[in-house]
């Protein structure tokens, strides 16, 4: 997992609320295991019809936002089942910071195993960002994970919070399987002795 330190990037404006994750990968993309190839088909209902042709008025279609890197989103994003492919999808897209009033806990928790930070904020700051990101490619957002802080394209700085551990995790970019290779020597050293007493094990 890569690191998460500074962003500096486009955000696109979201406002909808209780965005679930079949809206953000429908479930006839779920066919695959792999955390690539599913950035297309993100939003896939709302960015095509059903020829397939890219819907303009769709935030993520427009010029200034195909490469935002920052989701202002309304309340209580990611709800609905708890598919992994939903973060998969994001950060194959490009997204790595997600702001939200609140998210479902299954996809907040999952957005950190795949190297995004979601950020929880009150209504009154998500509407500051959402009104600065409507500037478009212009209103470029800094978000800066060790000072925990969001700066505005006119130099408004947010604080957050963030879990230490969790923060802990995306600095170093470590998920679940780099966690456990961090305690790498610890489980060799206790292999080894459990081997020596136990021979018959």
């Amino acid at each position: 997992m890569q690191k998460f330190e500074k962003l500096t990037g486009i955000a696109a404006p979201m406002p909808l609320v209780n965005i679930d994750t079949d809206m953000i990968i429908p479930k006839v993309f779920l066919k695959t295991i792999k955390r690539s190839g599913l950035g297309v088909n993100l939003f896939d209902e709302m960015r095509y019809d059903r020829a397939g042709n890219e819907l303009p008025d769709f935030v993520l279609n427009k010029p200034q936002y195909r490469n935002a890197s920052i989701l202002i989103a309304g309340d209580n994003f990611g709800c609905g089942s708890s598919r992994e492919h939903a973060p998969w999808a994001l950060a194959d897209f490009g997204i790595k910071v997600i702001v939200s009033t609140s998210f479902a806990d299954i996809f907040f928790n999952n957005c950190f195993k795949n190297g995004m930070l979601p950020i929880v904020l009150p209504q009154e700051q998500v509407d500051l960002l959402m009104k600065d990101a409507e500037k478009g490619s212009n209103a470029r957002m800094t978000v800066d994970l060790e000072a925990q802080q969001i700066t505005t394209s006119d130099g408004t700085v947010i604080d957050f919070e963030v879990d230490p551990f969790k923060k802990h995790c995306l600095i170093e970019g470590l998920d679940d399987i780099g966690l456990t290779l961090e305690k790498a020597a610890a489980i060799d050293s206790f292999e080894a002795q459990a081997a020596q007493s136990r021979p018959w094990v």
